[in-house]
């Protein structure tokens, strides 16, 4: 009877949230767009140089003949006057800032290709950006280097209905993929809470995980080819298409071709500093019959835990995706965007989801694990929602917490990948380490998959702060035999500290790759790799 009680108060505080549905990733005045935009106010980002004392590298410097050529390539599509720049200058977060002067919107590989020959020639450095949603400083410029934008390269190419491949242009906004496939009865197999915004080629450039990870993998097992185009030397073309800024196809329809070395993994999270990916193939699954989604709340984050263990025991195939988030997550999201949770008064929130193919199987199987985990006292309360607006209300209280702790001020951004016993202490040590002198330090992330984000905030950015959590929050994760980037990569903000997850040799390796696919270090400087003497 335990369970039929958490039914109905989860149906009656879902009846009351009628015509106030969040479309998952977005906003009630904006649905599918995220709006922290403009959360963190008007204030002014200090210019990412300054603030981190970087030396500017010897790239050449933008002249009125480079802006004449680029506006014969592209007319109407080069963007140079400041206050038009200035949006692209600065990240999701208002948290870093770059200089650049021009932004190029491309429409064609061919494009892109004469681009970064042109560039490769004059010494101009290049910033490939996407959605600009990235969360360490990946997607902005750090100097004035030109910002290449694929947000006009948004066409989708093809779908496959039986094999369920879709092949689309690296601009395409996730949402509109997802969108253009459940019109097809498919889904895509990554799911985040910036769909409304990135971009799919900026997604498979820094390897995104995001909600789905633990039913249908990273996107290095579901991205089947790349177009990419590169920055080498007249002496190595690629294809034969351009001397500099060669095409790479390998945009393969293929489930399976092994023959060779893999060439788009070197591409998949490399954050556009061995090229720019212009095109993705990508196998979708087919959209799921029947989705259910359970909002809980636990005493413990070992409850948590074993709450996970039981829940992938019972639920088996149709476990879908395993959400964890504190006390401190829900209050904020209440506090600063008006959600209300269904559940209350517990320290942790578990947030589960099932898909199958058959509603009456997949109910039945999550009853028997919602009676067995009240049962056992694993869960104290809950609510659970079929119903598809119901289930994004409930979705957008995991997915909008990045949202609410933008309105907290500064938000240091922490995506680490750990042993899943250990998930939480992190912020358990960090909370007692930082004391007063942290605004708030919460936890979430995907318990499934051993991916923590750890945020701590403070009313505006402070060195000594920094200096507090780094580099103690790599060497703790470094003790755990964790990785320091589980799904956002490096970007400008972790590239100095590689070295606590990978080895030297492997780091040398890397920056190997980089010389000999972009020989000048042209594409995203700064970026991903540490500088050569510091590795």
């Amino acid at each position: 009877m335990a369970a039929a009680v958490v039914w109905r108060r989860g149906a009656a505080w879902l009846r009351s949230c009628r015509g106030k549905v969040l479309r998952r990733g977005g906003s009630p005045e904006t649905p599918g767009v995220p709006r922290a935009r403009g959360c963190a106010g008007s204030r002014e980002v200090v210019p990412t140089c300054e603030r981190y004392a970087v030396r500017r590298l010897p790239f050449g410097r933008l002249a009125d003949g480079d802006v004449a050529f680029f506006e014969r390539l592209l007319p109407g599509r080069v963007v140079t006057g400041e206050e038009e720049v200035k949006p692209f200058n600065v990240d999701w977060l208002k948290s870093v800032r770059g200089c650049s002067q021009l932004v190029l919107k491309p429409q064609t590989t061919a494009e892109v290709s004469q681009i970064l020959r042109y560039c490769h020639e004059r010494n101009l450095a290049v910033s490939p950006q996407g959605g600009n949603t990235g969360l360490v400083g990946g997607s902005v410029p750090v100097f004035d280097e030109i910002i290449l934008s694929t947000a006009l390269m948004n066409q989708i190419i093809s779908f496959d209905k039986v094999s369920g491949i879709l092949v689309c242009q690296a601009g395409c906004v996730l949402e509109r993929l997802s969108e253009y496939l459940e019109e097809q009865g498919f889904i895509m197999p990554l799911d985040l809470g910036a769909k409304g915004s990135c971009h799919i080629g900026g997604n498979v450039a820094t390897n995104a995980g995001g909600l789905r990870l633990l039913r249908y993998g990273s996107l290095r097992g579901t991205v089947l080819g790349l177009e990419v185009s590169l920055c080498c030397s007249s002496a190595a073309p690629v294809l034969q298409v351009l001397a500099d800024g060669s095409a790479l196809d390998c945009l393969t329809s293929l489930r399976k071709d092994n023959t060779g070395y893999d060439l788009k993994q070197l591409f998949i999270g490399s954050e556009g500093t061995l090229g720019v990916i212009t095109a993705v193939s990508i196998l979708c699954p087919q959209k799921p019959k029947a989705v259910n989604v359970a909002f809980l709340g636990c005493q413990s984050f070992a409850k948590v835990l074993e709450t996970f263990t039981t829940c992938r025991a019972m639920l088996g195939e149709i476990l879908s995706a395993y959400e964890f988030m504190d006390e401190k997550c829900m209050e904020l999201v209440e506090t600063h965007l008006k959600l209300s949770s269904p559940v209350a008064g517990s320290p942790f929130y578990v947030l589960i989801e099932t898909s199958g193919s058959n509603s009456t199987h997949d109910e039945e199987k999550l009853n028997s694990f919602l009676e067995q985990a009240m049962a056992s006292g694993l869960v104290t309360d809950g609510t659970v929602a079929t119903d598809d607006k119901k289930i994004k209300v409930l979705w957008s209280l995991r997915e909008r917490i990045t949202e609410a702790l933008t309105h907290e001020g500064y938000v240091y951004k922490y995506d680490i990948s750990l042993p899943v016993g250990k998930l939480y202490d992190l912020v358990t040590d960090m909370r007692a380490r930082l004391g007063q002198s942290a605004k708030n330090v919460v936890g979430y992330g995907h318990l499934g998959d051993g991916n923590l984000h750890l945020n701590i905030t403070a009313e505006s950015y402070s060195h000594s702060l920094l200096d507090a959590i780094e580099p103690f929050v790599y060497e703790w994760t470094a003790r755990c035999s964790g990785s320091i980037s589980a799904e956002h990569g490096l970007g400008f903000k972790k590239r100095q500290f590689i070295q606590y997850s990978k080895p030297r040799e492997a780091v040398v390796l890397m920056q190997q790759f980089k010389a000999m696919l972009d020989p000048k270090g042209i594409l995203n400087p700064y970026k991903t790799l540490p500088e050569r003497s510091t590795c």
